[in-house]
């Protein structure tokens, strides 16, 4: 178990590359199953759950190679097992992401309840009903789901119960090697999701309307081989503009695909904050003053999490910090996941002033001044919101835990290093 300790109010600045996202990643690594051939990806990030979901391949039977910096290569060439270890997909919700490509390539898959970060109730009734629909049968049982399709799946005509991103990435993948036209409605076009569809079709795939909530899907007796590029993380982005404004940096981020950002800039420019897209990199300059701004007839700004191209709920934990130190009033709605907000009483010991209303709604009253605490990330997200209140606060921060954070951050102690923080893992053992 590690550690990170934080020296608070360090200058901080300079330049800052966005590695692959998390996010798209984990659906490309579980799609790599589709096709007995090679596939290579690129801009693959080095983080927890990457390691994880590599194991989670190895396990049922592929070849996966690190043949460089970000370069992954897998070869699925056989499947030799549809039941992953339970310990493999107790550690991570996207190893749910397996159940597609083993079902169609293998007309079998059974997989334990996933894991994952404890955010709420994240239900799997979506995937349920779309494997139903594609001629899966489902036995849902209290510990694990099997999954039967001896015959294949088929096409079909599926609305998602609701815009998940990770059942339509498992509908997708599916729907690539199922005979026939399938068509998705209300399905969800995250810059993720996008990526995932990019990649099938260079593997063979025909997908119509990706970026869009309807995806057309032409079906096909087998993928093959393909190579194909993570795309940035969007949300270390908005995570290291947030970081920027806090601390009052200047901070060049590259490889920052600004376009996916625009929303953002919405929401964090209801609290002041401002950058400059320089091409495919966002510049943030240093001292921004940071004031929430009041909407029509004196009403307090809310910032709110929808399905995309809505604000992303990944950031809202990010947002909350960054009202810490505007000035003014601020609602955060986190209207999809009833446990998001439970870790805001650590931020409170640092010193913020938030009123948690409810499960999905916090008013925060800032500018704040934060002080160093012992702390522990609950989740990914979380960790990483402490991480830059940490970096903010005054004084000395240790938060425990620190793989949470390394989950969904590639060394990011190292690149904070880079930037002029002082931050150090260690050993939590060594902390006494």
């Amino acid at each position: 178990m590690h550690s990170f300790v934080i020296e608070g109010k360090r200058p901080l600045g300079g330049t800052v590359t966005a590695a692959g996202n998390k996010n798209a990643a984990l659906p490309m690594l579980a799609a790599t199953l589709l096709t007995d051939e090679r596939v290579e990806l690129l801009n693959v990030p080095a983080i927890r759950d990457v390691q994880t979901m590599n194991t989670l391949l190895r396990d049922v039977g592929a070849t996966v190679e690190q043949t460089g910096p970000g370069h992954v290569t897998v070869h699925a060439q056989a499947i030799t097992k549809t039941t992953p270890q339970p310990g493999l997909c107790a550690s991570m919700r996207a190893s749910f992401l397996v159940a597609a490509p083993l079902l169609a390539r293998q007309g079998r898959a059974e997989l334990p309840a996933p894991g994952g970060d404890r955010i709420g109730r994240r239900p799997l009734d979506t995937h349920v009903h779309a494997f139903e629909e594609f001629g899966a049968t489902v036995e849902v049982l209290p510990d694990r789901y099997i999954f039967q399709a001896p015959r294949g799946l088929h096409g079909a005509q599926i609305f998602l119960r609701e815009m998940s991103v990770m059942a339509t990435e498992n509908a997708v993948m599916a729907a690539a090697l199922a005979r026939g036209e399938s068509v998705i409605w209300n399905a969800a076009s995250e810059p993720h999701v996008q990526d995932l569809c990019h990649m099938l079709v260079a593997m063979g795939s025909t997908i119509e309307g990706i970026g869009t909530n309807t995806l057309h899907i032409q079906g096909r007796d087998r993928l093959h081989a393909a190579r194909a590029t993570v795309g940035p993380d969007h949300i270390e982005v908005g995570s290291f503009i947030a970081l920027a404004a806090v601390t009052g940096s200047q901070l060049l981020i590259q490889n920052a695909r600004p376009r996916d950002q625009r929303v953002t800039a919405v929401a964090f420019g209801q609290l002041g904050v401002r950058w400059e897209d320089r091409g495919d990199a966002i510049f943030v300059p240093a001292g921004q003053e940071l004031v929430a701004k009041d909407g029509l007839h004196g009403a307090p700004p809310r910032i709110h999490d929808t399905p995309w191209p809505g604000f992303p709920a990944d950031l809202t934990s990010i947002a909350l910090v960054l009202a810490t130190q505007a000035r003014g009033t601020v609602m955060i709605h986190e209207w999809m996941y009833e446990s998001r907000l439970y870790w805001v009483d650590r931020l409170i010991s640092m010193g913020a002033r938030v009123i948690v209303c409810d499960p999905h709604r916090a008013v925060v009253v800032g500018p704040s001044p934060l002080f160093g605490a012992v702390l522990s990330s609950p989740d990914i997200r979380a960790g990483m919101a402490l991480l830059i209140a940490a970096l903010a606060a005054e004084g000395k921060s240790v938060i425990h835990n620190a793989q949470q954070i390394d989950r969904g951050y590639e060394n990011i102690e190292d690149r904070l290093r880079a930037l002029g923080a002082g931050i150090e893992r260690v050993d939590t053992n060594t902390l006494g």
